[in-house]
């Protein structure tokens, strides 16, 4: 949800190019582009700091100051460096408070399942039709106690008030299963292996 801390100055730039863009980051900005509702794109420079706190949020939601006009805007795309991980880029998309908007929100998963059992996770995020500024960071699914071939597809996830699912109510989000015999083994001969190494010591 769009808060104070989400306040972000965007300065508007006329420069584009690598050679532009580099100076940008040198200077500690971010470049960035605001595109959607049928506007013509704009080319802003961003705190790089402020940013990179604010885009560790799944979804994150900013109201920019530009030239002093307010817009609210979703994180939409951010590049980085495939080597040092440093932010190159972000696409942000106009939005408007009270529109529903299509986000893929994060999934955890939290309790433990019956003895004896694991947890897979098939699917670490669904997509939600939800408010802009009431963007869940993510949805928990609980596996409390859950027995072996249980499972739980996207229709049976407790979604926010508001919030509406998109994606295949048949999505597999999560599935209790035993270990094979073969992993099992493994494990035991893996741990025997290790006892006899440490009598050998």
């Amino acid at each position: 949800m769009a808060d104070e801390s989400n306040k972000v100055v965007a300065e508007v730039r006329d420069s584009f190019g690598k050679g532009a863009a580099r100076k940008i980051r040198a200077a500690g900005k971010i470049p960035a582009v605001i595109y959607g509702h049928g506007t013509d794109p704009v080319h802003v420079a961003l705190p790089g700091h402020q940013l990179s706190l604010l885009i560790r949020r799944a979804n994150a939601v900013l109201e920019l100051d530009v030239d002093g006009n307010e817009q609210l805007t979703l994180v939409k795309d951010v590049q980085k460096d495939p080597v040092h991980q440093v932010i190159e880029h972000i696409d942000l998309l106009v939005v408007k408070k009270g529109e529903k908007i299509e986000v893929e929100v994060p999934v955890i998963v939290t309790g433990e399942s019956a003895p004896g059992t694991i947890v897979n996770l098939d699917a670490t995020s669904v997509t939600l039709a939800v408010e802009a500024t009431h963007i869940p960071e993510h949805i928990e699914v609980s596996v409390e106690g859950l027995e072996d071939g249980a499972r739980v597809t996207a229709a049976e996830l407790t979604l926010p008030r508001g919030a509406a699912l998109a994606s295949d109510a048949e999505l597999l989000v999560v599935a209790i299963s035993v270990p094979s015999a073969g992993a099992a083994a493994d494990d035991d001969a893996t741990a025997e292996a290790g006892g006899a190494e440490a009598a050998a010591e």
